[in-house]
């Protein structure tokens, strides 16, 4: 066979356009491609529900790529490794409740089972602002804007793009990107204690990893938070490289989206 490199042009540009014109109204649009994000976004797509994750770096897997201070493996409770398991990836006893597991392996394998679930994934893509609706408490989040992250990081002045969603998962992680420029533009208070981001306390790990589920919830109409925004938002501790929190915490986030949608 003689490769025609204008078919794989052609190949590429159809089957980038087809995925890309399925997502203009999305069930769920999931910003970050964390292992809470990836989580979320995987359980939801196995519930049937039409799923795209928004990632701006070109890789996937967020803070779980490099375990700990690049030594790139992760820790896990009981509660954690049930989760992995589940998902087909091994888990080592360490000692007295603390499971490890290789951090290549879990990310690319979240990664994996969410997209052969339908999952539908735009890497190197930055969600730039929100589509807000309604007036006073009537606001709501319908939609993402996007944008390339090439044209972003060249700070070109190009237009960005809208896709609707009926539910927007902020899971950016410490940073709380799209809550930041919610806020921001526009005059709203969040389901937070003040109102505002709380911002993240320093790591305390016993603590946050129960926080990360407790305040993973709806914090804007149409808005959920998920993993290490979860705490951020709220004004709670990070955790370090123990993933077992952020793994439920895009479980539970999930559920309640998908009961929302029902």
């Amino acid at each position: 066979m003689q490769i025609d490199e204008r078919m794989i042009t052609e190949a590429i540009i159809t089957e980038f356009h087809n995925k890309f014109m399925d997502s203009l109204d999305l069930d769920v649009a999931i910003v970050g491609a964390g292992p809470s994000g990836l989580t979320a976004a995987y359980r939801l797509a196995r519930a049937g529900r039409k799923v795209a994750l928004f990632e701006r770096k070109l890789s996937l897997g967020g803070g779980m790529w490099g375990g700990g201070m690049n030594y790139n493996i992760i820790a896990v409770q009981e509660s954690g490794k049930t989760i992995l398991e589940e998902m087909g990836i091994p888990c080592k006893a360490y000692r007295d409740g603390y499971f490890t597991a290789d951090a290549v392996v879990a990310t690319t394998t979240l990664a994996s089972k969410a997209a052969l679930a339908g999952v539908r994934f735009f890497n190197c893509m930055t969600v730039e602002d929100v589509a807000v609706r309604g007036e006073g408490d009537q606001q709501r989040v319908t939609g993402i804007v996007i944008n390339s992250s090439p044209i972003e990081m060249s700070g070109l002045h190009v237009d960005p793009l809208v896709l609707n969603c009926k539910y927007l998962i902020e899971a950016t992680g410490h940073p709380t990107e799209v809550l930041k420029t919610l806020v921001r533009k526009n005059a709203i208070k969040l389901n937070t204690p003040s109102g505002g981001i709380e911002g993240e306390r320093s790591m305390w790990a016993d603590k946050a990893e129960s926080t990360t589920v407790d305040n993973t919830r709806e914090v804007f109409p149409g808005v959920y938070v998920t993993g290490m925004a979860a705490n951020a938002a709220y004004g709670a501790h990070r955790m370090g490289p123990i993933f077992g929190g952020m793994l439920l915490s895009g479980c539970k986030v999930a559920d309640i989206i998908d009961k929302a949608l029902d």
